[in-house]
């Protein structure tokens, strides 16, 4: 059988899956069974309890739902204080991720002893690089991580499936200190074996913060400007957590119920991250303000810039899906608490990159296009710019290759998966197991020599 028999039995094999897989919309709402986990209103369903965060939305008052700015909360602070209190002044993400990890802001004795911890277990085992990251390079550099992530589990000197919190614990500490290695070194390979541009392999420093790290990793000559460093790491802290609910932290539950390793849960975590849906999201927003740089020349002309955005909306313009990417949330309506705090890091990086045109026309989208949204769609929620609409215009800024976009929203939220995983372990004794109704038709048997 060759190729285009094998390519014609799989399209015959779709038509096939389609004519027994479709289901009629109309018996979701019979059975009232919640597509996505979530009700019309965008509110999820009820599946468990968490002390790591919280995101508020609205406000019951006199019995009616209000919405209101969003609110994002670790361990019972906002966000945006935390952001606030170390932004341009200290790097937050070890701090925070002590936050998020033990339930308490660190002292100074505590938030040393965890940075030497964390530089303790920053180094990958001898010749990994080489022979399990370089040995199949790929584009895909999620996939590489993955790959990575369970392979490590062969590398570890203790019981792999030992689930007590002590074990666990030095499992997602090990891997929250080696991901940006993965992400880097994965990148690094792919970037020489298939776009044949020079190999550089920098080991972390020790001294150094996450973000610092992750861009010395990436650079040939290792430098960066502090303010870079101060950007990517409020970046990093404010795509490390986001409730239970989230695809890729329900992941983590999920696997972890089911009693698995932590190299298994973390890869099932990634694997969800890097859907399109989910982490990818900034990469559409990138697409998407290329095309319209290339309709809109004048980003002061806002006519022309709503017109063009309407045509998007009308499935008219860039991918025909009728989508404004970074505009919108799952649950935030009013506004993105992470967008909101993170806009004062991107104005200026804007400027000290002489940038500050681009920053205008994200600026004038973010204003524009839910008026425009709104006039077109029936929305039931305002719709606001995400934490996303502006993450992908700042790594362009530091340099950073799109295929690298997803991977570092991963070293971020690992962290808050690693918390949850932990939360799950010790409170829940029982596999997540879902309901699903089944519509199926019972059928006689037909015996093989009987079908033609």
């Amino acid at each position: 059988m060759n190729k285009h028999e094998v390519l014609d039995f799989m399209e015959r094999g779709e038509k096939l899956c389609r004519s027994v897989d479709v289901v009629d919309k109309g018996i979701y709402d019979e059975y009232g069974v919640k597509l996505g986990l979530r009700d019309i209103n965008g509110h999820g369903v009820l599946t468990g309890v968490t002390n790591i965060s919280k995101i508020v939305s609205s406000k019951m008052i006199d019995g009616k739902e209000i919405h209101i700015d969003g609110e994002l909360w670790y361990r019972g602070y906002n966000v945006m204080d935390l952001v606030n209190d170390f932004g341009f002044k200290r790097f937050g993400f070890e701090e925070v991720a002590y936050l998020l990890l033990f339930g308490e802001l660190p002292t100074k004795d505590q938030l040393k002893e965890f940075r030497t911890v964390l530089g303790k277990l920053n180094r990958l085992p001898t010749n990994f690089t080489r022979d399990v990251i370089m040995k199949a390079p790929s584009k895909d550099i999620m996939n590489c991580m993955t790959k990575s992530v369970l392979t490590l589990a062969s590398y570890d000197d203790f019981d792999v499936s030992d689930l007590s919190i002590p074990n666990v614990l030095r499992q997602c500490m090990t891997l929250i200190s080696e991901f940006p290695m993965l992400a880097a070194y994965g990148y690094c390979a792919y970037n020489h074996y298939e776009k044949d541009e020079s190999m550089y392999i920098h080991r972390p420093d020790k001294s150094l913060s996450t973000a610092e790290n992750v861009l010395r990793m990436l650079r040939p000559d290792k430098q960066y400007t502090e303010l870079e460093a101060q950007v990517l790491d409020a970046a990093l802290v404010l795509h490390m957590e986001h409730g239970g609910g989230n695809n890729s932290t329900f992941t983590t539950r999920v696997v972890s119920s089911a009693g698995s390793d932590t190299y298994s849960v973390i890869a099932a975590a990634l694997s969800s991250l890097k859907g399109p849906k989910h982490g990818g999201a900034n990469l559409k927003v990138m697409q998407m303000m290329e095309d319209i740089r290339a309709h809109v020349p004048d980003y002061n002309d806002t006519a022309t810039l709503r017109d063009y955005l309407a045509k998007i909306v009308d499935k008219k313009a860039f991918d025909n899906m009728g989508l404004i990417y970074g505009m919108g949330h799952a649950i935030y309506a009013v506004s993105d608490p992470r967008a909101r705090v993170f806009k004062q890091f991107v104005e200026r990086l804007a400027v000290e990159k002489h940038m500050e045109k681009e920053y205008e026309l994200y600026s004038n989208i973010e204003k524009i296009a839910p008026e425009v949204i709104a006039e077109k769609r029936r929305i039931y929620k305002g719709v606001s710019a995400n934490v996303d609409f502006y993450s992908g215009f700042v790594y362009s800024m530091l340099g950073i290759p799109t295929e690298l976009y997803t991977p570092l929203f991963a070293i971020a939220r690992i962290v808050g998966w690693s918390a949850h995983r932990i939360e799950e372990l010790i409170n829940v004794d029982k596999i997540i197991r879902p309901a699903y109704m089944s519509i199926m038709e019972e059928r006689e048997y037909v015996p093989f020599e009987d079908r033609d």
